[in-house]
């Protein structure tokens, strides 16, 4: 087995990736269509660094089910935003997303992928096929959101 997992989910949404695009690159639109923005009423976020794009710093603290942590945009181009996630609970995991943007025709095919390094957990669930499968239904309920949000722009 390898020492990294890498999930991903894609979807096409019937918008081109400049409307797609803020949605990825500006930490601030997130709330309109993260998996995890609801999971906790009380989440505490904080924005730092740069408005949007390379730099743009977002953390966050919530309750068990939000944990805690903060993500860096680290790359930034028309077709591709990749962030640098750092979890501090309900455990440490430091990951890489990348988000890619696909156009084709009237429609652009979005890819969220995320990687990181294998822990014992990410081992076990992986060896038993749930892992990709949990967080895997994050990203499609992220992207599926993320596809009414740019479609309804």
């Amino acid at each position: 087995m390898s020492s990294t997992y890498t999930i991903a989910r894609d979807i096409d949404i019937a918008a081109p990736p400049t409307t797609v695009h803020p949605y990825l690159a500006d930490f601030h639109q997130w709330v309109h269509w993260s998996p995890w923005e609801n999971i906790d009423p009380e989440l505490q976020r904080e924005y730092t660094g740069a408005e949007r794009g390379v730099g743009a710093e977002y953390a966050w603290t919530g309750n068990k089910k939000a944990g805690a942590g903060s993500m860096t945009i680290t790359g930034d181009a028309a077709d591709r935003v990749e962030v640098r996630v750092l979890f501090s609970r309900p455990m440490k995991a430091t990951n890489d997303v990348v988000f890619t943007l696909d156009p084709s025709g009237d429609t652009t095919k979005v890819t969220w992928s995320m990687t990181g390094a294998h822990t014992l957990f990410s081992r076990v669930g992986t060896a038993l096929g749930f892992f990709d499968k949990l967080l895997g239904k994050d990203f499609e309920k992220g992207l599926a959101a993320l596809k009414v949000a740019a479609e309804s722009a």
